[in-house]
């Protein structure tokens, strides 16, 4: 299936469409998102208050814009997607999203999305604290931030909404369940 995206704003990921669009199983229905207030999104299609519909995640991720600025939230949420899934189908990638924010919502984990980002001994490419500095060019990136920008607007329903943690092959810790299993990685809740 071809799917051609015009009319998206001159600050769009560029030929994002064409890179992503073939890293998904295409779902039989559109899915709505009614956002109500996602933060530094007002130049995206995902602006505040609005009811977008998206017949895959592939459009729902091209139609994000790569502008810089953006807040906090979505600059450490793109890097974790970077370093943790930057080669993985949109779905992994928007899993690893949802693991981080579930997380921010659990009251297990810091509720700051940089903070459970950064979090000691959570995720292998932190270093000091710190997210190491990122190629703001790189098409990989580019998709990382377009991807944290649906996670964090709810634009899309994905596959491992309720995870809590995520492995590649490792047997988890004991009592956890298997939510779902994309590209490389394992979901658990």
């Amino acid at each position: 299936m071809t799917i051609s995206f015009f009319g998206l704003s001159a600050q769009s990921t560029a030929g994002l469409a064409a890179e992503v669009e073939h890293t998904l199983p295409q779902p039989n229905a559109t899915t709505l998102a009614t956002l109500s207030e996602p933060a530094d999104l007002a130049t995206d299609e995902l602006a505040a208050g609005a009811t977008v519909a998206y017949p895959t995640l592939a459009a729902a991720v091209a139609a994000q814009s790569t502008h810089d600025g953006d807040d906090a939230a979505i600059q450490c949420l793109a890097g974790a997607i970077y370093f943790e899934s930057k080669g993985e189908p949109l779905s992994g990638q928007l899993a690893v999203a949802d693991v981080i924010i579930n997380r921010s919502k659990s009251g297990r984990f810091p509720e700051d999305i940089c903070e459970v980002v950064t979090q000691r001994g959570q995720f292998g490419f932190v270093r000091g604290g710190r997210i190491p500095d990122i190629n703001e060019d790189s098409r990989y990136y580019r998709t990382a931030v377009a991807v944290a920008k649906v996670a964090l607007a709810e634009a899309w329903e994905g596959e491992a909404e309720r995870a809590l943690y995520f492995n590649r092959g490792r047997a988890p810790a004991a009592g956890l369940r298997k939510v779902a299993s994309i590209g490389n990685h394992i979901f658990w809740r």
